[in-house]
């Protein structure tokens, strides 16, 4: 074993004799900062001489418990659980420096489970004020509900009465003529001397009657004004056949 190995194991020896006896006055005393400042520079002491020697389980052990004394020298509470883990800080590091003496060599082993509780400690305390501030303005906050997406109208507005009425007399197109007025042309239409009209000739004068109180109407064309005048020339016929009759019983008729 070197020198600086051997002057290093026994002053940290020495160190941590101090430390363990301080601890136990700070722990009565939490608000003694004397004592933490003295503690605090012990162990950053271990620490820097640990990461110079090239020992990293005790240069990341001293590290861990440096962080929680400095949480406490910044304002942080003091903890009996917080001083018990430094105290079991210490303990370890004792017996990695009696290992180091017996082989000249750090030992192999896992302090992760050491570190990691006293990280917890460290953040948990650093950070109680912000995080129940946090929680409580969370508390205080209501959640925001996402706004409903505005419903696409899946029904028709109802169609009222006057409008259904126009629809149904927007389906009688220009020129064309209901059943109604139909029927109610071959009622009403009488020919000369007493004769029904025809039918066709009905349909015809009710389709211009139709056409005329459109205002709109298109004139009726020749072909139709044809068709309704071949359509009235049979009933004219019966008076032309009287005369004939008449004529018979001047000439040749009974005596």
């Amino acid at each position: 074993m070197d020198d600086l190995l051997s002057e290093f194991l026994t002053e940290t020896a020495e160190s941590l004799d101090v430390i363990d006896v301080e601890l136990v006055k700070f722990e009565q005393d939490p608000n003694n900062a004397g004592i933490l400042d003295n503690i605090f520079r012990l162990v950053h002491t271990i620490k820097g001489t640990c990461g110079f020697l090239g020992l990293p389980r005790l240069e990341s052990l001293a590290h861990a418990a440096e962080t929680l004394m400095g949480k406490y020298r910044d304002g942080a509470p003091v903890t009996p659980e917080g001083v018990s883990l430094i105290l079991e800080t210490i303990d370890r590091l004792k017996e990695i420096l009696g290992d180091l003496e017996q082989t000249g060599s750090e030992p192999e082993g896992a302090d992760q489970d050491l570190i990691s509780q006293l990280e917890a400690m460290s953040l948990g305390q650093g950070a109680s004020d912000d995080g129940a501030a946090d929680a409580a303005q969370a508390q205080a906050e209501p959640e925001q509900q996402p706004e409903p997406e505005p419903e696409a109208q899946a029904e028709a507005e109802p169609v009222t009465e006057p409008e259904a009425e126009a629809a149904g007399e927007s389906e009688t197109r220009v020129g064309e003529v209901s059943e109604e007025e139909l029927e109610r042309a071959f009622r009403e239409a009488e020919g000369p001397d007493g004769l029904d009209i025809s039918p066709a000739t009905a349909a015809a004068e009710a389709a211009a009657a139709a056409a005329g109180t459109t205002g709109g109407a298109e004139p009726q064309q020749p072909e139709a004004q044809a068709a309704a005048g071949e359509a009235k020339a049979p009933a004219e016929a019966p008076a032309k056949d009287a005369k004939p009759a008449k004529n018979g019983n001047e000439g040749g008729g009974l005596k």
